[in-house]
């Protein structure tokens, strides 16, 4: 491994540490200290690229919402018809309920975050456009904005409930909130 400033993935390093302790510990849990022993990087490494641990935790958190956005943009980007969007977002919510639960748990530390500080709340505003863009591809933007909403939601009781909708289900609700008037 590189080291000093001839180490050009350290920045990297840094911000999927944060993410890893942040979905073991939660945000509470993550220090400066934490972060450079599980980057594998000396303490000094932290001030050297980032101002605080919120510029850390912002930073780490938005390559989070690029990685969930990318998986939007992977599931819609093949559909041509409303039917084949339909089914993408069947799938797409089926595929974040089903996933090891790392995505949902930083997710849900962002929420924390967005309720208290405009910062990532405004992150979260901006992830959701993005969302919503990638849905008004193929929906109306009202249509979008609903969706949006839906799968965040069914996502997060698919994962949590011990008995979760099944993909009938999904695939209905989704026709009933994309179907035209």
């Amino acid at each position: 491994m590189a080291t000093g400033h001839t180490d050009p993935h350290r920045r990297d390093r840094i911000l999927a540490a944060t993410l890893d302790l942040i979905a073991e510990e939660g945000v509470a849990g993550v220090s400066h200290r934490k972060i450079a022993a599980r980057a594998q990087v000396p303490l000094g490494s932290m001030t050297y690229h980032f101002t605080g641990i919120d510029e850390v935790l912002l930073e780490a958190f938005t390559g989070h919402a690029d990685h969930v956005v990318t998986v939007f943009e992977r599931y819609l980007a093949d559909a041509t018809t409303p039917d084949q969007a339909r089914e993408a977002v069947t799938d797409l919510i089926h595929t974040l309920s089903d996933a090891p639960g790392r995505d949902l748990i930083l997710t849900q530390e962002l929420y924390t975050l967005a309720a208290r500080h405009e910062p990532y709340r405004a992150l979260c505003r901006r992830w959701m456009r993005r969302s919503r863009d990638l849905l008004e591809r193929h929906f109306p933007p009202p249509t979008a904005r609903r969706l949006d909403a839906f799968i965040e939601g069914l996502t997060l009781h698919r994962a949590l409930d011990d008995d979760p909708p099944d993909r009938d289900l999904t695939r209905e609700a989704v026709l009933r909130l994309t179907a035209l008037p």
